[in-house]
């Protein structure tokens, strides 16, 4: 993780659940709408610049120009501080996704099925994030990974990752540039929401075609899949 997720809420329920007042950010009552986000795509980025909240299209996936594979779209918060290719990133380029959930598969018997996590109380997410900064520039496949965390089987007992998911009262903080490398550790430690707190359930498997979206696609599904 992650790999797919939602980010369908207007920006309005994003800005209203970290408390941003309307002269600080650009509110917009219209629904993002994308039930379906995949790697390699631009998604909208909160972010800090000038004193000021700034929310950006930007490439998800970071591949610099000495790296030779397909570019990267997750970095592990247990190294992403201190490692060549995401220090740069954690110091000076964090950023947070604003979310509805995610998707995992899960092998049963011979497929693998859907799921789509989210808060139990249906709450926006926040995704801790990093990247190539500043956020008002392309710079091409430099563009930003999710920060994921270890999921101590927690989750669907699908996968030992997924997003690091922030408190909203703790967004501001992660995105200040005042907050130095050390604090912001500190808060991917402390502020990450924990497993109990999110729940589940089986989806259609057109999530898995790209091209697919639509609300239908967070639906639960019976076992069979109808």
């Amino acid at each position: 993780m992650c790999g797919r997720f939602a980010q369908y809420s207007s920006r309005d329920d994003y800005f209203d659940s970290l408390g941003l007042k309307p002269d600080e950010i650009i509110y917009d009552p219209e629904p993002i709408g994308r039930f379906n986000v995949a790697p390699g795509t631009n998604v909208l980025l909160l972010n800090e610049r000038d004193d000021e909240f700034h929310l950006d299209p930007v490439y998800w996936g970071y591949g610099p120009e000495w790296w030779n594979k397909q570019p990267l779209i997750n970095a592990r918060s247990e190294t992403a501080p201190t490692g060549r290719m995401f220090k740069p990133l954690w110091e000076q380029g964090r950023a947070i996704v604003p979310a509805d959930g995610w998707y995992e598969w899960k092998r049963e018997g011979d497929r693998k099925q859907p799921y789509f996590i989210h808060h139990k109380a249906n709450q926006p997410l926040f995704f801790a994030a990093i990247g190539r900064a500043p956020y008002g520039k392309d710079h091409g496949h430099e563009g930003f990974v999710i920060v994921t965390a270890a999921s101590n089987k927690g989750m669907v007992d699908i996968h030992d990752r997924r997003p690091l998911v922030l408190r909203a009262d703790a967004v501001c903080e992660w995105l200040s540039v005042e907050t130095s490398s050390q604090r912001a550790q500190d808060i991917a430690h402390e502020a990450a929401l924990p497993e109990k707190d999110f729940t589940w359930h089986p989806v259609s498997a057109n999530v898995g075609n790209i091209h697919n979206q639509g609300e239908t696609l967070i639906k639960e599904i019976n076992p069979e899949g109808t």
